[in-house]
This record gives structure tokens, sequence and C-alpha cells, in this order.
């Protein structure tokens, strides 16, 4: 059974910063992408980044520059620093892993910037 498990979320003051964990289990993690989206109250999900199994990154405008992605593989965990905090990141963040035939998702963790 495959399940994602998204950490670190939390209450920060803009300018701030937050590492997020997405920790995997039940899938072989080094073979496949990690996604993150987030959603904010009353809008639909964004993408906001991914990382390739070869540790490709790529970003959505809103967070380039700010937002840095990574994995460790032996660890079976992928995690995405934010910095430079904005109000308008406040949203719940999820982990994503598209297997191919499978989308899978995690709880989510909320993040909140606000003074």
């Amino acid at each position: 059974q495959v399940q994602l498990v998204e950490s670190g979320g939390g209450l920060v003051q803009p300018g701030g910063s937050l590492t997020l964990s997405c920790a995997a289990s039940g899938i072989t993690f080094n073979l496949y992408g990690v996604n993150w989206y987030r959603q904010a109250p009353g809008k639909q999900r964004d993408f906001v980044a991914r990382i390739t199994s070869s540790s490709i990154p790529t970003f959505a405008e809103a967070v380039k520059g700010r937002f840095a992605i990574s994995r460790d593989n032996p660890k079976n965990t992928g995690f995405l620093q934010m910095n430079d905090l904005k109000p308008e990141d406040t949203a719940v963040y999820y982990c994503n892993v598209y297997s191919g035939i499978t989308n899978y998702w995690g709880q989510g963790t909320q993040v909140t910037v606000s003074a």
C-alpha cells in the first residue's frame, strides 16, 4: 500500500522559511518524480514544483527563485524548501507521485503565512 505523508507545515511570518517533507512508503521511490501542489481556501489545487527521478527540478512561476526542491532516495523522502514566504503562499500543500497508472496523494500539510 502506497502512502505519502507530508510534514513541516505551520505558521510563519512573511519573509520566513519552512521546509516541507514528503515521506513515501510502499513504492520504489527512486523510480518516480515527486510533485508538490497547493490549494488555498476556495481555490483549485495548483502545481508548485516537481523533481524528476533524475533530480531535475521544475517550478511554477509564482515560486521560482524562492522555493527549492530536493529528494533523498535512500530515505524515500522528498523536500520542498520554501523561502521568502508571502501571504499568498498560504495553502494546504500536497505531495504527489504518479506511477504511470495511479496518482498518489498525501493528506496535505497547512502552511500559513501571516504577521
